[in-house]
């Protein structure tokens, strides 16, 4: 247990009576207000002080102004001045602002942003995750903001699952190597460089029956605890202040109203001081009626509700169960005692407002030394799964040619949660990044992009190498999904009340060949010429790649790399050696998506895997 274990169990003398003299001093409107969290475009800040509200969030491309890092800070400044105007009728405490800064500020117009977790994982470098918390954590602040949901702790067993990404592992050890580092990160020693954690989700979000989204988690406490929870310990010795809740179900019941995993295991068991934190409208699911979900959530122990927009029912639905009885006075003071106990430790009280703060507008936001991490990182994420004939590193006086759709396209290489929430497509909305293609023309002056992209223009007399840059196109949550249909969303539990809650699904097939067969038909354009490929892959998990890496010399699992393309290129020409390492098995045919130790286990590329060069 590290130096914040016991400041951030949060059970210290000093700290405890801060809470509890401002607790006392509370009434029950302004105690419930606290437990609201409401998305931005829902409130004013007028009304942050006439109900007592405890949070704010931005969701998924939830951006003031021209998204620019003064516009953050602004906004940011208003709703905080709003709740520090002390009356008779309104007590001074501060908000939190949050965001899911999950790879860098990806909300904000020129944020550095990094590789997602996937790529991060093959990298096997706690070290470098924590100083990406670290310039993640800066980037933050810059905004005026206190708060990111973030780390995700997912141990994702299916690629079918649309969030494969989010995780670092399917190996549970490999995940716990990386929980306590990122928290230590962002959080430090809770000075005015530290900005709030946030593990996610709670809990067995990446173990759901065919991996969908939001669905069942079907196995025995003892594999829940070994997969799942286990990743929670570091985290929570690392002083983490916050848990967010998952949309999944365990056994058939929603982890939203789940009162054992919520309030033993979590709280009790693994003395979680922190408070807990529901996700996007998660109690929504608890019940067909929202007067009851909203019982069903708060005893359950849910501390903090993030409602995107019905944040007023919320609280006149809170404040008749409490009057009723149906909600315990007791349980209210829990929630609230631990709202303020995070609050309080992590120095929020003593922060000047947002446009007075250290950070709040610094220079060193998309910075080149950020970026030069960001670069870093990338480099150490790649895994050569193919080199025949010594065709890689390339030589930068080779004659290159730079194909496939995400060759020149950066919101390609950031994937979802990037500006907007499904992510984007081209190089307007990431600004301050490199494109593969860049980097590698930057590299090799002699390189050309071919026109079209699809690797027609291919032609043996001018090149002697090509690139070819593919893979899937952005997505986030469900709508990554990969689903063979209805039965199969019924059968994993996904169904609320007898409706389907689910979004459209990216495609019915892992295998990339049916997903974009244009990617195989550029490969093939240019093998037809007698040009060796390098084929250079982007996605945000493991497809089958039988037929494109069958036509290809040599291949590159690159995952989702973020802003600095530049850092595939520096490997690809051997400034950098290739060193990453496979932390998801990758699968032979749709049929052996599978993990470690599962029965017939028999894959393309096991865990670990990963050439040198």
């Amino acid at each position: 247990m590290n130096k914040l274990a016991g400041a951030l169990h949060l059970m210290n003398a000093e700290l405890e009576s801060k809470v509890e003299g401002m607790l006392n001093s509370m009434t029950l409107a302004q105690k419930i207000g606290q437990m609201v969290q409401t998305e931005r475009m829902a409130i004013e800040p007028e009304q942050v002080k006439t109900f007592h509200i405890g949070s704010i969030l931005s969701g998924g491309g939830s951006c003031p102004g021209d998204n620019q890092v003064s516009d953050w800070v602004d906004m940011n400044d208003a709703y905080w001045m709003a709740s520090m105007e002390e009356d008779e009728e309104h007590l001074a405490i501060p908000i939190l602002y949050g965001v899911d800064a999950v790879h860098g500020n990806n909300n904000v117009s020129g944020a550095t942003i990094f590789p997602h977790n996937i790529g991060l994982g093959a990298a096997r470098d706690p070290d470098l995750l924590q100083r990406v918390a670290q310039i993640t954590a800066k980037e933050i602040l810059a905004t005026g903001v206190d708060w990111t949901f973030a780390p995700t702790l997912a141990v994702a067993r299916n690629s079918q699952w649309g969030r494969t990404y989010e995780s670092y592992s399917q190996d549970p050890d490999i995940v716990c190597s990386y929980s306590g580092a990122f928290v230590d990160g962002l959080q430090g020693d809770l000075g005015d460089d530290a900005v709030v954690a946030c593990v996610k989700h709670w809990v067995g979000d990446g173990g759901t029956t065919e991996g969908i989204d939001q669905g069942d988690t079907r196995i025995s406490e003892a594999e829940l605890e070994r997969l799942h929870i286990s990743p929670y310990y570091p985290a929570i010795d690392n002083g983490v202040l916050t848990v967010m809740v998952s949309f999944n179900s365990w056994n058939g019941d929603k982890c939203h109203g789940h009162q054992y995993l919520l309030s033993y295991v979590l709280k009790e068991r693994m003395s979680f001081g922190g408070f807990i934190i529901s996700d996007w409208d998660g109690i929504d699911y608890l019940s067909d009626s929202y007067f009851e979900a909203v019982a069903k959530g708060t005893n359950a122990g849910i501390d903090m509700f993030m409602v995107s927009e019905h944040w007023q029912p919320f609280i006149d639905h809170l404040t008749h169960h409490v009057v009723q009885g149906t909600v315990p006075m007791t349980r209210i003071d829990d929630a609230v005692r631990r709202i303020l106990r995070v609050k309080f430790a992590f120095g929020l009280f003593d922060k000047p407002r947002p446009k007075a703060r250290r950070w709040s507008n610094h220079p060193s936001f998309g910075s080149e030394a950020h970026r030069e991490v960001a670069c870093e990182a990338v480099r150490k994420s790649l895994v050569l799964l193919k080199n025949e004939e010594q065709t890689l590193p390339l030589s930068k006086g080779q004659r290159i040619l730079v194909a496939g759709k995400s060759a020149d396209n950066i919101g390609y290489q950031c994937g979802g949660f990037t500006v907007a929430w499904q992510g984007t497509s081209g190089n307007d909305f990431v600004l301050g990044g490199t494109s593969i293609w860049q980097g590698i023309h930057q590299n090799a002056p002699n390189a050309t992009l071919s026109v079209g992209g699809n690797g027609e223009d291919a032609d043996p007399a001018l090149h002697d190498v090509a690139v070819v840059v593919i893979g899937e196109k952005p997505y986030a949550e469900g709508m990554g999904d990969i689903r063979t249909g209805d039965d199969v969303i019924v059968q994993a539990g996904s169904q609320i009340n007898g409706a389907l809650k689910v979004l459209e699904p990216y495609g019915d097939s892992l295998t990339l060949a049916d997903l974009h067969p244009e990617d195989l038909q550029t490969i093939n354009n240019i093998t037809a010429k007698g040009i060796p490929v390098v084929t250079v892959l982007v996605s945000g998990r493991p497809l089958v790649i039988t037929q494109e890496l069958a036509a290809s010399s040599a291949f590159v699992a690159a995952w989702l790399p973020g802003s600095e393309g530049a850092g595939v290129a520096d490997v690809l020409f051997g400034d950098h050696a290739f060193s990453g390492k496979l932390s998801f098995s990758w699968p032979r045919s749709f049929t052996t998506n599978c993990n470690v130790g599962d029965p017939a286990y028999d894959q393309l590329f096991p865990l670990g895997y990963g050439l040198v060069c």
